[in-house]
């Protein structure tokens, strides 16, 4: 079964964003992560001045739907152009759904990130397709049959 999830991207106020949509949705937080808690062998990745920014926030908002996000690193010197900030974020039950899926959706595309498995557990990449669309393709390793 494939569950649909809205990720959003920002340039440093991604802490601020969701503590808003906290207080219009309601709920908690179930997983706030910041960049200094990324393992060591992937802290490489990301310059020192983001440590407190937020690496990954998820925010139930109904039984159905997470509303996820992320400050971007700026890994590269690449800031978050608004309207490339969103992605849709596919959870998905097996690893071979996930490859599937993951395949086709980059035909013609750029992979960003191949599929792997993660320092959080999970079987993960991301793509944008080949109209320019972004799309996070994730397996959860414990949950995954």
């Amino acid at each position: 079964m494939v569950k649909v999830n809205i990720y959003l991207t920002f340039n440093g106020t991604c802490e601020e964003a969701f503590t808003f949509y906290k207080s219009v949705f309601g709920g908690e937080f179930p997983y706030i992560g910041r960049y200094k808690d990324v393992p060591q062998s992937d802290s490489q990745n990301f310059q020192p001045e983001n440590e407190n920014k937020i690496m990954h926030v998820s925010l139930p908002i109904n039984h159905a739907t997470i509303l996820m996000g992320c400050d971007n690193p700026s890994a590269g010197g690449k800031g978050t152009v608004i309207g490339d900030n969103i992605s849709i974020s596919l959870d998905l039950d097996t690893k071979d759904e996930a490859d599937r899926l993951f395949m086709k959706l980059s035909t013609n595309g750029l992979i960003r990130m191949a599929m792997s498995e993660t320092f959080w557990g999970a079987y993960f990449g991301a793509l944008t397709d080949k109209f320019g669309i972004n799309w996070l393709i994730n397996c959860d390793l414990n949950a995954a049959k």
